[in-house]
């Protein structure tokens, strides 16, 4: 049965995204997709099965989607993603309201899979093969605005570190080829997109699969060939792995964002070697230093994570210290979560909960500050800003901004202004997060 209404939610991470663009597009060849989950026969949920909280969340849509079978039009529910391949089978044995249920590798399958279950109506469809070949890829409909899109450049990944569950979800890390990453990303840019936002578990080790070294400098130069593409942004970037040919490309391509998120987990050696992270402080500290001296104004952001098993005080302090002193622009900060098939489940010297929550409150709140005074000293500055809307102000976002995690430049501007244009605005007030400030004529500084 074709043209039926579908509705999806799509949980997690900006790699989930793609994934969920790539079902949508699928979707579209048989059915008409909507925003409204009441108005849906089919609702498609896909999820994200990384920490606890993403876990609890997952489960929680999945149940207020599936009231919607009594409530609403639903006749099916879909579940897909990190959960359904996480868990398989014991997942849909525990949520018997779930219709058809498809793992990271099976969104070819979905249309086959939903006509199947339509047929008959009694039975379920299961499929969470596991295969770590490939990288999920073809035609998206993208939920993102329209000037900006993300790119999986890889997937999976080699690194195992021991909180981290991905690799059994996602297997071994997996390069795209240059060739099929560009044809991407010039098909986006006729469809008017000007940030491309490149992604993957770790995207320095690009191309060491297929290419048998590190390639990520090349692909964005590549890329920066691409005329109407004007940001190259880059996240999820391994510290250890940056070598000197991908900050020389950061430095002197234009069209590449001077902005890199290093996830460093801690700074402690002893934490580091627990969570078998290879870098080490001093490696670290290292690299940070040659990134600030080798890119004029680059931004780094971060993701801490507290109360890993065994973290001590000393620890802590040793990590409080660091943030003061190495002031990162961005900070996330997360609190161990316990996983359940990852080597850190067993070990002994778990962190109370309590201890956790306060040390990741202890760390935001010096992070708050340190981010109040980078900002203060903003203003006065040119940036060029990609116009993403307006409510009362217009808001748009500098270089030193990724979407959805970092805040928002607001400004008075006189003129209309198209949305996913780049105009100067100069900085006159700033917040912790935000900036606010007024469209110039000056050119940047």
């Amino acid at each position: 049965m074709d043209n039926l209404k579908v509705g999806l939610i799509s949980l997690g991470c900006d790699k989930n995204r793609i994934d969920s663009e790539i079902i949508l597009s699928n979707i579209k060849a048989k059915h008409e997709i909507i925003n409204d989950e009441k108005e849906a026969d089919i609702i498609i949920v896909n999820t994200c099965g990384f920490i606890e909280s993403s876990k609890q969340e997952s489960i929680d849509t999945i149940l207020e989607m599936s009231k919607y079978k009594n409530k609403y039009n639903c006749k099916l529910l879909v579940v897909t993603g990190c959960l359904t391949q996480r868990y398989g089978k014991e997942l849909m044995e525990l949520m018997p309201e779930i219709d058809v249920m498809l793992g990271v590798n099976d969104y070819d399958k979905l249309n086959e899979s939903i006509d199947k279950c339509i047929r008959n109506s009694k039975e379920k469809v299961y499929s969470c093969e596991y295969r770590d070949v490939g990288v999920n890829e073809g035609n998206r409909i993208l939920t993102t605005p329209s000037h900006t899109a993300y790119i999986r450049i890889g997937e999976g990944c080699n690194n195992f570190c021991t909180y981290c569950i991905i690799p059994k979800i996602r297997g071994k890390y997996r390069s795209r080829s240059m060739e099929s990453i560009l044809k991407e990303a010039k098909s986006l840019a006729t469809q008017g997109v000007k940030e491309i936002i490149l992604v993957a578990q770790d995207t320095t080790m690009y191309g060491i699969d297929i290419y048998g070294k590190k390639v990520l400098n090349k692909l964005i130069s590549k890329l920066s060939e691409i005329e109407d593409i004007e940001w190259i942004r880059i996240l999820y970037c391994y510290p250890e792995e940056i070598t000197d040919e991908l900050i020389e490309e950061i430095a002197n391509n234009p069209k590449v964002c001077k902005y890199l998120d290093i996830p460093l987990q801690h700074i402690s050696n002893n934490v580091l070697k627990t969570m078998g992270r290879r870098g080490t402080r001093e490696q670290i500290v290292g690299n940070i230093n040659k990134l600030r001296e080798k890119v004029k104004n680059i931004v780094l952001r971060t993701s801490i994570i507290v109360g890993f098993p065994g973290e001590t005080e000393e620890d802590f302090k040793e990590l409080k210290d660091f943030i003061k002193e190495a002031k990162l622009d961005k900070l996330g900060v997360f609190k161990y979560s316990k996983e359940e098939g990852t080597p850190a489940f067993l070990m002994k010297n778990q962190i109370d909960e309590k201890v956790k929550e306060s040390r990741e409150e202890e760390l935001m709140s010096i992070q708050q500050g340190i981010s109040k005074e980078i900002n203060s000293n903003k203003i006065g500055r040119i940036y060029k800003v990609l116009v993403e809307g307006k409510e009362e102000e217009w808001y748009g976002r500098s270089y030193e901004m990724s979407p959805e995690i970092d805040g928002l430049i607001y400004f008075n501007c006189d003129k209309k202004l198209e949305i996913g244009s780049i105009v100067n605005v100069k900085i006159t007030h700033s917040l912790e997060y935000d900036l606010i400030g007024v469209v110039c004529d000056e050119s940047c500084k």
